[in-house]
């Protein structure tokens, strides 16, 4: 039944392409011009082997395995080599597994042509078609229901149809019949198991697909109901440059026998339609008899149907051409709103200079009436434009092509106002006529802005050129980026005797002028605020142009603008005569500091002196004096009474001599700094709680390093005056002393539980805490002090152990 179905099919459809007038070969957007035969014997020559590209889809190409290896099979695959055996060429096959990579293996020239393609508008620009092929219909299937033939444009929304997603069916009904419900599958199969699943009351697949599922037990409830007329034509294309090509595989299309392609679509693409129930005898009869009335009222309900959809196909064209044209109505709508409210004035301008168009921001910027503005000559908006210089202008924008000509210029308004302009000159030919595209933007603003940042330099370079010293400024456009210096004020020819442009060449600015004795530490100190992004402070020395050196202060802020972009500005002050004056005055200090040193030490030389006069010398003569009176009393006391009392009197005063004579040679230095500072420190504590009762605690170390004795006795002074503070001020109900060495360094720590007071408000005149940091500064060593008002005084004496320290006699 199917097989006479399909040759009139055929045959209505060759007969409707020549009534129709369309090519019978290559159906491309520009057809190429027909190449004569030897031009296409030679190529063939040439060209024994063919690259061919197919996509595996059964029926129409597939792999099998044959003799243990997989071979290419199907429709395409046989209708290819029957071809190549008229032709005499031999295949080489690709496969690929969708249309998309298929085409990208054409365009990187992996194949030449391709059998089973459709054409379309955009394959036209790849490929070149031959005719058709094979004509494959799309049938209507559904449930075995003894239902007569179903019609598309006779169901309603209740009757879902399944189709797959994303085909060329699916587009064509939906733009031919909006009554159907459409219910998208992923493929033919599910399409299929949706109508078995009852989600749609039919299916819409092609016949090869159909006939391939068919064969299979789960559709075998299914069967064919109808043909919904949008058949798939399959074509032969050749890649867009292989016109010899092209020529040929047309050709041997057309010498091709009409019963080789009848058998090809019969054996791998039939559906495999189940007729109807047959029984032997009577029946079998009767069943021929209905087949052939049923073969002639198909063929009219084919025929009438072609006719539909023939005229449906004409009126899905005239609708997309009615879409296409009511698109391209809309973009040039949408352009023209775009051209007439634009901000910036447009002309076309013909090539005598008249106006041809002018947007409303063009009649508003020179303020003229609507319409006004067209057939004048542009000298009326810019006088000097007279026709020597528009003729100029025009050669050079048609020679530049889309690139635009720009300049700035005045124009003048319709009320006789000039307006600053910056024009803009573009070539334009549109069909057969050439324009030059004018655009206008009024640029007072920007005229004002440029002005008044003009005036802003000038005044910043006034006020830098003015400032007793020198003004810069490093920039880092991005993180990561150089750092350059961008700006030197003028100053710098007064403060370094180098113009600013002299020290922003590449290679100098402000380093090359640093000290050679300074350059680490410069740089040192730079690097580090670059890197953190953060202020930078440093004072050094910088050489003039004539090699003097002078102290400047360098001082930068640094500020992070945005994207990244950071600065620092910052001045150089020349403070020659300040450092000047602080060397001096440091000169001065350590001098007045020698000088106490030495006048201590002379003090403490003469008391040690005078300790030993008093000790020794008047000691042995209060010692004889005591041993003369003693002498006395032997050989007088018993023969006068009185006397004996008055030698007893002036026995008592001896002893107290004698006492008074060890406590001046004590207090002008103590005997017991010759036994070490140690032992010393322990006296002095012993003896300060002889006197105020106070519970002193003392910690030295067992072995202590040689310590020179002007240091012992400077330690041992700091503790006294320490203490006698404590003693007078404190009221404290302990004290703590403790000696440690600490590395290279010597601790004294004396600390009291008294009520402290606030290190900030000493009282004027006070120099009890200014004398032992002098002291101790004297041999190269620190005073700290911490104390909190109730909480007592801690008072912290390092001296270092180093010879260096040592202070020599």
């Amino acid at each position: 039944m199917h097989l006479l179905a399909r040759l009139p099919r055929c045959l209505s459809v060759i007969l409707l392409l020549v009534g129709l007038g369309l090519p019978g070969a290559w159906l491309a957007a520009e057809p190429a011009p027909a190449s004569p035969e030897a031009a296409q014997q030679q190529w063939l020559a040439e060209h024994r082997q063919l690259q061919v590209g197919v996509v595996l889809q059964a029926p129409y190409a597939q792999f099998e395995r044959r003799r243990r290896e997989q071979q290419l099979s199907g429709a395409h695959v046989e209708l290819m080599e029957a071809l190549a055996a008229s032709l005499g060429v031999s295949l080489n096959w690709h496969s690929y597994p969708d249309p998309a990579a298929l085409e990208a293996a054409l365009q990187r020239g992996e194949i030449e042509l391709a059998p089973g393609l459709q054409q379309t508008p955009g394959g036209l620009r790849l490929w070149r078609y031959s005719d058709p092929y094979l004509r494959i219909p799309h049938l209507i299937v559904g449930e075995r229901s003894g239902a007569a033939a179903v019609r598309l444009d006779r169901l309603s929304l209740r009757e879902p149809v399944a189709v797959r997603d994303g085909s060329g069916v699916q587009r064509f009904l939906r733009s031919s019949h909006a009554n159907l419900e459409l219910r998208a599958a992923s493929s033919e199969r599910q399409a299929l198991r949706q109508v078995l699943a009852g989600e749609a009351s039919y299916a819409v697949l092609d016949e090869a697909q159909y006939g391939r599922l068919a064969l299979e037990a789960e559709f075998a409830g299914l069967q064919v109901l109808g043909d919904v007329g949008y058949p798939l034509l399959l074509r032969i294309a050749v890649r867009r440059d292989l016109a010899e090509l092209a020529g040929l595989v047309d050709q041997a299309l057309r010498n091709l026998p009409a019963a080789q392609l009848e058998a090809l679509q019969q054996r791998w693409l039939r559906a495999a339609v189940p007729g109807l129930g047959e029984s032997a005898g009577f029946w079998r009869s009767l069943a021929l008899l209905l087949t052939l009335l049923l073969l002639a009222l198909l063929g009219a309900a084919w025929w009438l149907r072609e006719q539909h959809s023939e005229l449906e196909r004409r009126l899905l064209a005239a609708r997309e051409d009615l879409q296409r044209r009511e698109a391209s109505e809309q973009k040039l709508r949408l352009t023209q709103f775009s051209i007439d409210h634009s901000t910036v004035g447009i002309l076309w301008v013909n090539w005598d200079s008249h106006v041809h168009y002018a947007n409303r921001a063009a009649e508003q910027l020179l303020g003229y009436a609507a319409g006004a503005l067209v057939e004048r000559p542009l000298r009326d908006v810019e006088p000097q434009l007279d026709m020597d210089r528009w003729l100029g202008l025009w050669k050079r924008a048609r020679a530049a092509g889309e690139a635009a000509l720009g300049f700035e210029t005045r124009c003048r308004r319709a009320d006789g106002s000039w307006l600053p302009t910056d024009v803009s000159i573009s070539f334009l030919r549109f069909g057969d006529t050439e324009y030059l595209v004018v655009y206008l933007t009024d640029v007072t603003e920007r005229r004002r802005a440029r002005a008044a940042l003009e005036e802003s330099e000038a005044r910043l370079k006034g006020i830098a050129g003015n400032v007793p010293g020198l003004l810069f400024r490093l920039e880092r456009a991005a993180p990561g980026a150089e750092v350059q210096l961008s700006f030197i004020g003028e100053g710098s020819a007064g403060l370094v005797g180098y113009p600013a442009a002299t020290l922003l060449e590449p290679g100098r600015g402000i380093r090359s002028l640093v000290h050679p004795d300074e350059r680490d530490g410069y740089w040192r100190k730079q690097q580090a605020a670059l890197d953190g992004d953060s202020d930078w402070h440093w004072q050094g020395r910088l050489l003039t142009r004539d090699g003097t050196p002078i102290w400047v202060d360098i001082k930068a802020t640094a500020r992070r603008l945005e994207a990244g972009r950071v600065v620092w500005d910052g001045m150089v002050w020349d403070i020659s005569e300040i450092k000047q004056t602080e060397l001096a005055l440091a000169e001065s200090r350590a001098q007045l500091r020698e000088l106490a040193a030495h006048l201590e030490s002379v003090r403490e030389e003469e008391k040690a002196h005078i300790a030993r006069e008093v000790h020794d010398e008047l000691g042995q003569m209060l010692t004889v004096l005591k041993l003369e009176l003693s002498m006395c009393q032997l050989a007088h006391g018993e023969l006068d009474a009185d006397l004996r009392e008055r030698l007893q009197h002036m026995s008592k005063l001896l002893a107290q001599l004698f006492q008074v004579v060890r406590d001046v040679a004590t207090a002008l230095r103590p005997p017991i700094l010759d036994a070490g500072i140690a032992s010393a420190i322990e006296w002095q504590a012993r003896r300060f709680e002889q006197r105020t009762q106070i519970p002193c605690l003392v910690e030295v170390p067992e072995q202590l390093p040689p310590l020179g004795d002007a240091r012992a006795t400077g330690l041992f002074r700091v503790l006294q005056e320490a203490l006698t503070n404590i003693m007078r001020h404190a009221q404290a109900h302990s004290v703590e002393v403790k000696l440690s060495r600490e590395a290279d360094e010597l601790q004294l720590s004396i600390s009291d539980d008294g009520v402290g007071f606030d290190p900030q408000r000493t009282r004027t005149g006070s120099f009890g805490l200014v004398g032992m940091r002098e002291r101790v500064a004297m041999f190269g060593g620190s005073l700290r002090l911490d104390s909190t008002p109730g909480q007592g005084t801690t008072l912290y004496v390092r001296v270092p152990l180093d010879a260096q320290a040592e202070e020599t006699a």
